[in-house]
């Protein structure tokens, strides 16, 4: 099988995207609704877990939302006013049903449901400590870690063993959490991962992103703020600020790529935010060009600022096809080479002749730079640039993003010009990380020093990486042992 979004596997990925409601008549067919406009937030596998007041329910399954809960079977089988929901990209643990979210777990207080976005950077230590201590994993998610950590706990209330497993973690987390008592909401202490909070008639909403609350018709609230806990039982809703208080440092890559274009992210437009991008990109690396091409749909509207701010016409040069499913059947290499064209093809007539510049988020191995710039040349394009609206990926994420380990990013191992031979574009050039935050209504992180969490591109990781640290020393002592040996 191969995958027939040949431009979308070499972007990065967000772990998942997480819903919730609490005080609404049917609870779970709004969670499903919100997990439809989340479901580029990931595709491999979705969940809902309901309360009805007595007992738990829930339905994991593979693969999309859609298909999996647009039955009225599956929905009238997750009965309650109170339901949280999470659709899974995995950036840890194996692609499988038991790692599905919501977990949930019997513990003395009954049952627990948790969703989860982000990664927990010290969870194999964690983990490691619980299993000699007795615990018994049922997955290999990082998630569960945060579930025997309540349940070892020594607090005697339900809130404060949550607190406490959550002090024992580090890492990226937006958390949505079910109890017989309620839900709780809360962010890391960093902000890291966004968690939004909204209001639809007496029901209280969480989700990942603004666009989920449009779907449902909820109106905006606020922002969960960075390290607050938002707690809602019944008719009750009361915050509480556990942690002390820290310079937030959200994730830069939201307004880059994995918000969609139509959300609202710490009070920007995501959209509008994109186009400021663009327009930057075009002050710091103009080009003589007679098009303006995305390559569809992340690059559009980077492209949009891009030729608004250098003249240059803006046009669709590449034309996706919509209705081509995930996979399909290659028995050969001359029929794989033409599944990529079933996804994505160039507008030869409007190429053809033409210099363009190619306007993409980010790149990230570089595999589809490769073929976008292939496709232009096959279609008589007669020069391509490439203009990247982020800037050089060189670092990996260990917050819940998937990216491949470091040695495999394009930019990580070459400078400009060898990435640029490497990708056969006529020239090649990045967004600066000062121009990013520009575009974000920032004075720049040369003068203020960093606002967001952009360890992808500068390698400046705002927490500790305790997994990561002990594996690295594993590897360097292994090599040194074969260099002795």
């Amino acid at each position: 099988m191969l995958t027939t979004h040949p431009f979308d596997d070499d972007h990065l990925h967000e772990e998942c995207g997480i819903f919730g409601v609490s005080g609404a008549e049917s609870a779970s067919a709004l969670v499903a609704l919100g997990l439809h406009a989340l479901q580029h937030r990931g595709q491999e596998a979705a969940g809902v877990t309901s309360f009805d007041g007595a007992q738990f329910h829930t339905h994991r399954a593979m693969g999309h939302v859609a298909g999996n809960f647009d039955r009225d079977e599956v929905i009238r089988a997750l009965p309650g006013g109170v339901a949280c929901g999470h659709v899974r990209y995995s950036t840890t643990g194996e692609t499988a049903l038991r790692n599905v979210q919501p977990l949930y777990a019997d513990l003395a207080s009954g049952g627990f449901a948790i969703a989860h976005n982000g990664n927990i950077s010290n969870a194999m230590r964690i983990r490691r400590e619980l299993v000699r201590r007795g615990s018994i994993f049922q997955s290999t998610s990082d998630t569960e870690t945060i579930i025997h950590l309540v349940a070892t706990s020594s607090y005697r209330s339900l809130l404060d063993r949550f607190i406490d497993a959550l002090k024992q973690v580090e890492g990226a987390y937006s958390l949505i959490v079910m109890t017989p008592e309620g839900m709780i909401a809360c962010r890391d202490p960093l902000g890291i991962r966004p968690l939004v909070m909204g209001k639809l008639g007496d029901a209280i909403i969480f989700a990942s992103e603004t666009v989920a609350l449009d779907v449902v018709g909820a109106e905006f609230v606020r922002e969960v703020d960075p390290g607050e806990l938002v707690i809602v039982q019944g008719a009750d809703m009361r915050s509480i600020r556990p942690f002390a208080p820290l310079a937030a440092r959200p994730c830069i890559f939201e307004w880059v790529y994995f918000s969609r274009p139509d959300s609202i992210v710490g009070d920007h437009s995501v959209y509008s935010v994109r186009k400021g991008i663009g327009a930057q990109l075009a002050i710091e690396s103009p080009v003589e060009a007679d098009l303006v091409i995305p390559v569809p749909d992340s690059g559009v509207p980077a492209a949009i600022g891009y030729a608004q701010q250098s003249g240059i016409p803006f046009e669709l040069g590449i034309i996706r096809s919509h209705y081509v499913g995930r996979t399909f059947i290659q028995p050969g290499d001359k029929v794989r080479h033409l599944g990529v064209k079933l996804k994505h093809n160039a507008n030869r007539a409007l190429i053809a002749g033409k210099r363009v510049v190619l306007i993409d988020d980010s790149i990230v191995r570089g595999t589809t730079s490769v073929k976008i710039v292939q496709m232009m040349r096959e279609a008589g394009a007669a020069e391509v640039h490439m203009r990247i609206a982020s800037p050089p990926t060189k670092h990996s994420c260990f917050y819940g993003v998937d990216t491949p380990e470091r040695a495999k990013l394009l930019a990580a191992k070459h400078d400009l010009a060898a990435m640029t031979q490497y990708i056969g574009a006529d020239s090649l050039d990045f967004v600066s990380i000062d121009g990013l935050y520009k575009a974000l209504g920032e004075e720049g992180r040369a003068r203020r020093g960093p606002q967001y969490c952009d360890a992808c591109f500068t390698g400046d990781y705002p927490t500790t990486l305790t997994d990561h640290d002990e594996l690295a020393e594993v590897d360097q002592f292994a090599l040194l042992e074969e260099r002795v040996a």
